[in-house]
């Protein structure tokens, strides 16, 4: 082999080694687990609709915790048909709210059972009664935790229900769209997979308006609450959901204590 041969084959080598070495080091990089920015105990209020399924999953990735979602733990019975979920569609289709005593039940298993919950846990959806707050208060002191803050995602009720009674859900993903301010490629087509979309059965506005109306009469006294214990935070909804994020750290930056 003539050497300008042999050098560009050596050449070559040393490229696909570097290469490889780089698929490598990225491989390593992303199975090395993400710790978490500080421990993290907090509850996300709000109203169906007001962005709490946008916000509440970025905090489970940025601070390692688990986000204990009471709507989806409760859709994921109903798909199962379980006797909880067949006795859950029945109140949610009617616009009611499931009881304490299920909703409770379902929180203290995920906290005693979820690895995830190790670093911390984001509330949505719960407590939505006093009863519920007092008795996550009891829970915590068991376990000798606290929680760090309370925030509450404000926005116009009538909003609510534009955005709401217009969006689209990819059923596998989780995916949202809206009619009118997101709306698919394809009419009523996951972009991703090309697969139906569909509206669920309570996102229509005679179930949303009655959901309001449970949401502001039984969660309303919650946030006072919580307020009087110096954890509740108010963040306009109604703006970006950047905006909604940049204000959500804030209020976590503030509930931090100072060392």
């Amino acid at each position: 082999m003539a050497p300008s041969d042999e050098l560009d084959y050596l050449k070559g080598l040393v490229a696909q080694l570097n290469l490889k070495i780089h698929a490598l080091e990225e491989k390593a990089r992303s199975a090395v687990p993400k710790t978490p920015a500080q421990q993290l105990r907090t509850i996300l209020i709000g109203p169906p609709g007001a962005g709490k399924g946008t916000q509440a999953p970025r905090i489970r990735d940025e601070y390692c915790v688990c986000h204990l979602a009471t709507g989806d733990m409760l859709r994921e019975q109903i798909a199962k048909k379980t006797p909880l979920g067949t006795m859950a569609k029945k109140i949610i289709d009617a616009g009611e709210l499931v009881s304490d005593d299920i909703m409770v039940g379902m929180i203290k298993d995920q906290l005693e059972n979820n690895k995830a919950c190790k670093n911390g846990f984001v509330l949505d959806g719960f407590p939505r009664t006093i009863p519920q707050a007092e008795k996550l208060d009891s829970m915590l002191e068991t376990r000798k935790e606290k929680l760090d803050s309370v925030v509450q995602l404000q926005i116009d009720d009538q909003l609510l229900i534009s955005r709401i009674t217009g969006r689209l859900i990819h059923p596998a993903s989780g995916r949202s769209y809206h009619r009118q301010f997101q709306p698919p490629k394809t009419p009523m087509t996951d972009d991703a997979t090309g697969e139906p979309l569909v509206q669920r059965p309570d996102d229509n506005v005679d179930t949303l308006t009655k959901r309001l109306v449970t949401y502001h009469t039984q969660t309303g006294p919650v946030v006072d609450y919580y307020r009087k214990k110096g954890l509740w935070t108010g963040i306009d909804a109604a703006q970006s959901p950047s905006v909604v994020w940049d204000n959500i750290s804030k209020a976590f930056k503030a509930s931090t204590p100072k060392s």
